[in-house]
């Protein structure tokens, strides 16, 4: 008797495009029409750009930090751990679990969405004593470390070690470099005023970056109105400078100043999962050239979308333009690869992803903000409740919403919390603790692991 298998859909990754991808496939796919898998750490999807908000407190983990299991029709198979690994020509994708085992995971289709990894160079003592703003974890680690150092500040009585304490340094003037700035800069303007035996004026916050602009995505009006706003608050910001070399208790800038200080938050950009380059097929800046139906030339099956696909952006109508790495691509390119995947196991034509983009928001924290929403610059409290009105519209559960909705209006009204919740550890954690980026395998050791499962099997 022959046994007719279903196909099986494999999900990579439970960012924006991944989870947008699923939801889809559950809903246009009946239950025995294929098997879908997903392969991410966390049962959860993450709503990054709410970050610098969880570092600052203004709202809890809990509330960006969406379940997947929370609906009762879910019926996606849940790996819990990270790819390391991709054989396409096998159709196998290697899985490290979150206990470090490692498993073959064949698929007919998969859909890689593993997002980005912090962006870091060759600078001595920058993955040892920086932190990342790119998981949850490293969001509340900071919090605490953060509230930390005014702690120990206020108990020394070394004035030469309270002024380092109270230095902060933040290396990245985008979005989340910004925002992170802003967001614990109110945090610790808010916190000193319950530490009477601090001086305010010692509570230093550095934004630097070695572009020549602030946020130049934003256009040079609002990229100055942002500086204006940081400067007003007593953030220094420093352009064409980056870091020269990182200790422990100091930080070196290329201009020659030497900072002391115990924070040092690296948020210069990000790159593609080095997933991508286990595949061998062509990569543009680290993300897999893929068509415009977001399909990998020359390889049946293998869709690639988010921060680590280079999908052309069709909408600006330019030679070798591709989307941007941002939240309302991946979700809308989540949705149109399931749709994709759905035609291609009906054996109909797959359709060309292309949407113009809709602005961006930056929210400074307080009444401050920036946003260009269709084009139309704002600032202060218009542009605030743009800002703030686009995040809580995107927000997928309406759980969710209601989190961030009252921690917002808690926050405005009872004020900040400076509570430790005891992530700070006597060992500190650092950005290379908290993304293994030297997990991944080569091609050919994937190809070798892959070769050496089948002959096990015969």
């Amino acid at each position: 008797m022959n046994t007719v298998t279903r196909p099986r859909i494999l999900v990579v990754g439970a960012g924006f495009a991944g989870v947008e991808c699923v939801r889809r496939l559950e809903r246009k796919l009946a239950p025995g029409e294929a098997d879908v898998t997903l392969v991410t750490p966390f049962a959860y999807q993450l709503y990054l750009p709410l970050l610098p908000q969880v570092a600052s407190g203004v709202l809890t983990p809990q509330s960006i930090a969406l379940s997947l299991r929370r609906s009762s029709k879910y019926r996606t198979r849940i790996i819990p751990g990270g790819a390391i690994g991709v054989d396409p020509k096998a159709k196998v994708c290697v899985v490290r679990t979150i206990t470090d085992k490692i498993v073959n995971e064949p698929y007919d289709y998969i859909v890689l969405a593993p997002g980005s990894v912090t962006r870091t160079f060759d600078i001595p003592g920058l993955v040892e004593h920086a932190f990342g703003m790119k998981t949850l974890a490293e969001a509340a680690y900071i919090r605490d470390h953060v509230i930390s150092q005014l702690d120990l500040a206020d108990a020394s009585e070394d004035p030469v070690e309270r002024a380092a304490r109270l230095q902060f340094v933040v290396v990245g003037g985008g979005y989340a470099g910004t925002e992170t700035a802003a967001c614990l800069q109110r945090l610790t303007h808010a916190a000193v005023q319950r530490y009477p035996r601090l001086d305010p004026g010692l509570i230093k916050w550095h934004l630097i970056d070695i572009a020549p602009k602030l946020m130049p995505e934003l256009g040079d009006k609002l990229g100055r109105s942002a500086q204006e706003i940081l400067k007003r608050r007593g953030i220094e910001v420093s352009l064409g400078v980056s870091i020269d070399k990182a200790g422990p208790e100091e930080v070196t800038f290329t201009d020659g100043r030497v900072v002391p200080t115990h924070t040092l938050i690296w948020t210069a950009g990000v790159v593609a999962s080095p997933l991508m380059a286990t595949l061998g097929a062509e990569t543009v800046r680290g993300r897999l050239a893929v068509t415009a139906e977001m399909c990998l030339p020359g390889h049946d099956g293998v869709f690639a979308l988010g921060d680590s696909a280079a999908v052309p952006d069709l909408a600006k109508g330019q030679q070798g333009a591709v989307c941007p790495p941002t939240a309302q691509h991946a979700m809308r390119q989540g949705r149109k690869v399931a749709d994709n995947v759905i035609a291609a196991l009906q054996g109909r034509p797959l359709q060309p992803y292309e949407h113009k983009d809709l602005g961006l928001v930056v929210d400074l924290g307080g009444r401050d903000a920036v946003s260009k929403p269709l084009g139309v610059e704002l600032r202060g409290v218009p542009a605030q409740a743009v800002a703030r009105g686009y995040h809580w519209s995107a927000l997928r559960t309406n759980v969710a919403k209601t989190r961030v909705m009252t921690n917002w209006l808690l926050n405005a009204v009872a004020g900040d919390d400076f509570v430790r919740t005891g992530f700070q550890a006597r060992k500190p954690a650092r950005l290379k603790d908290f993304e293994f980026t030297d997990s991944y395998l080569t091609p050919e050791q994937v190809r070798a692991r892959v070769e050496g499962a089948a002959l096990d099997q015969r």
